[in-house]
């Protein structure tokens, strides 16, 4: 069986909705569909469950949502209308209305918008709707596995077809509980994972996962396999399409999952493998993926390796601080910690003194600005030289390195360059491997 998921952009209007029951219809195997909330159009500029949470804002501050709860009405509305079916949208609506007058929470408003998709494709698929609340149960920010598990399989009986509302379930107080933005990719994993599913489809508006950011690298570039190892590495440096937490599930189950457009279902997509299933890629290089603002703090100290309590001492600044460390390159008397810029604004003064008091230090320097780029691939790991390729793809075009690192699995490489350089650099890395290809 299979268990498919669709996005806001696959769901945002009525055609959208004629693709999808179309392509559920074509395939019987497709058990259990997971939606999102609309998402934008070249009609409709705005995301429901943005304009939830607007809602919610302006209740919360006693003050009139009507006029922006109105453009939420027509929109599903419009859908319901067009689609020809019998639902009953206007009490759903009103009820909704009720809940936000009367202060429901944050995330019970910014919930409705998958609750409402879901109650409206059921009833254009003709498919049992089944509420997210009664089968994921999400406690400190992460699905309870085994509660949501056993309730899944309870409630799903695998000889009839479910919708089911993506983002949300239920907390441990049983008021609604949601993940993080995109987190219908998660509740999808969670009941494919449950249901030992043959494959994970998730549906998007992007024919798969790409080497590198197509506003970036202007060409068709789709990867046809990636492992789930290399996908974290691509998802955790900033490349989109799927939720990085949704990854976990379905690994833990061994089950594929493929990245699909909605509007060209006939494109072959990207097929995400077990590591263990996949041979060492045609390719050296599977994807390039990065992010901007980050800031180095470099500290300098001579026989730094000799201070047993070193690494221990600044680490718990940056802890008792809350920054999360995201790179940490060292040498024999240099190490360097890489941070979100955003998390360490304002407090650059505080972090250097305190560093300064735990470990005597002989220099500190912070430098903001700095962009970082992942290369990753399972190629990487037999073949020589791939360093070279990338630092010569730089040297070219007079991009200047500012820090390197390189995974102990050898899967990927970390380079840090200057903002200003970050769309250039990704290009030239791109350019380079596909010239070598040839």
């Amino acid at each position: 069986m299979i268990v498919s998921k669709f996005g806001g952009s696959s769901l945002s209007n009525a055609s959208q909705f004629e693709k999808v029951k179309t392509i559920v219809l074509n395939n019987s195997e497709r058990k259990v569909v997971v939606v999102s909330a609309p998402g934008k159009s070249r009609e409709e500029k705005h995301k429901v469950t943005d304009l939830l949470l607007m809602c919610y804002q302006l209740a919360s501050h006693k003050l009139n949502f009507d006029e922006v709860f109105g453009i939420i009405k027509k929109r599903f509305k419009n859908i319901v209308k067009d689609l020809n079916i019998k639902l009953d949208i206007d009490k759903e609506l009103e009820i909704i209305h009720r809940e936000i007058i009367g202060g429901a929470s944050r995330e019970f408003i910014a919930s409705r918008g998958e609750y409402l998709n879901a109650k409206i494709l059921a009833n254009f698929l003709d498919f049992d709707f089944l509420d997210a609340k009664d089968i994921i149960f999400i406690e400190n920010e992460k699905a309870n596995m085994e509660k949501s598990f056993k309730a899944i399989n309870s409630k799903i009986d695998l000889e009839k077809h479910y919708v089911v509302p993506g983002f949300y379930g239920s907390g441990i107080d049983s008021k609604i509980k949601t993940f993080s933005r995109g987190g219908s990719d998660i509740s999808g994993a969670i009941i494919a994972a449950a249901l030992d599913a043959e494959l994970y489809e998730n549906w998007t508006d992007v024919s798969g996962f790409l080497t590198a950011d197509p506003k970036i690298v202007l060409e068709e570039q789709t990867i046809k396999t990636v492992t789930y190892r290399e996908l974290r590495e691509l998802s955790y440096m900033g490349a989109p399409v799927l939720h990085e937490e949704a990854i976990f599930p379905v690994k833990a189950e061994q089950i594929p999952i493929k990245i699909l457009n909605t509007n060209r279902p006939q494109d072959s997509g990207t097929l995400i493998l077990p590591d263990e299933s996949v041979n060492c890629s045609d390719n050296i290089i599977t994807g390039i993926s990065g992010k901007k603002d980050f800031t180095v703090i470099r500290i300098e100290k001579v026989f730094m390796a000799e201070d047993l309590s070193f690494y221990r001492k600044v680490l718990s600044v940056f802890e008792t601080n809350d920054i999360k460390i995201e790179h940490m390159p060292t040498s024999i008397d240099t190490v360097s910690f890489v941070v979100a810029s955003s998390e360490i604004e304002g407090k650059e003064k505080k972090i250097s003194e305190e560093i300064a008091i735990y470990t005597s230090p002989d220099n500190i320097f912070i430098s903001k600005g700095l962009a970082i780029i992942a290369v990753v691939g399972r190629g990487m790991v037999s073949a020589k030289g791939t360093s070279a390729i990338i630092f010569t793809a730089l040297a070219e075009n007079n991009i200047n390195i500012r820090m390197i690192s390189q995974g102990s699995s050898e899967m990927n490489i970390i380079i840090g360059v200057l903002n200003e350089d970050f769309e250039a650099a990704i290009e030239a890395i791109y350019k380079k491997f596909k010239e070598l290809k040839k």
